[in-house]
């Protein structure tokens, strides 16, 4: 590790005078930890909405296997449509969620000025696309990401500027796009295990509800 990124990386004792002129701005540990910190109550946030959604999601889905007991054509197609779009919705918070895992594993392991770079200018790029996929749904997370995103840019500008380096943005933009791809991927086996299948939107009430193990399911007739 250079001396320079040292001295930029973690607060000193003897920073003001002098010292303090050559180095101006924040230590970047300490601004990496504030960063960590929000990420991690939004990461939090969107699991707590996914399992508000999860939970709405089984009171519906418990109505829509009434609706087709009862063969109430029209108010199961209303529910099935409403359940679908709640899993919609569900899916991209657990798979926001995941994402903001996978940045967080990040973050906490960079001490490095090569850290800085490879760890960093992903992870920025993951926060940009959740935050654009939260506008107008969650503005307080939104708003929090936005903040995170732009304390680790200053840490990347600060670093490779201390340290001589430029950013390889091809390489970046593939590991960001592998975080995400790894997070939907995982997010998707989860729905998969917890949320029973809806029939489909083709398909009209040729399902029935039967007895199984004392729980009613719906099946096709």
């Amino acid at each position: 590790m250079s001396k320079k990124f040292v001295k930029k990386w973690e607060p000193s004792a003897d920073r003001g005078g002098i010292t303090e002129s050559l180095y101006p701005s924040d230590p970047l540990k300490p601004k990496l930890n504030r960063a960590i910190r929000k990420v991690e109550v939004q990461a939090q946030k969107l699991k707590n909405v996914a399992e508000e959604l999860a939970q709405r999601d089984r009171r519906l889905f418990a109505k829509l296997v009434e609706a087709y007991g009862n063969h109430e054509d029209d108010r199961a197609k209303m529910l099935a449509s409403e359940i679908a779009e709640i899993r919609k919705n569900q899916k991209f918070m657990v798979n926001s969620g995941i994402a903001l895992e996978q940045v967080l594993l990040r973050l906490k392991t960079v001490s490095e000025v090569g850290d800085v770079i490879s760890s960093l200018t992903p992870a920025i790029e993951v926060l940009s696309e959740i935050k654009s996929g939260l506008a107008g749904v969650m503005p307080n997370t939104e708003r929090e990401l936005e903040e995170a995103g732009n304390l680790l840019n200053d840490i990347v500008a600060e670093a490779s500027q201390t340290a001589g380096l430029t950013l390889g943005f091809e390489a970046t933009s593939i590991d960001a796009k592998k975080i995400l791809e790894e997070a939907a991927a995982v997010a998707e086996q989860r729905m998969q295990e917890k949320l029973p299948p809806l029939p489909s939107e083709t398909s009209n009430v040729g399902w029935t509800v039967t007895q199984a193990g004392g729980k009613e399911k719906t099946e096709k007739a």
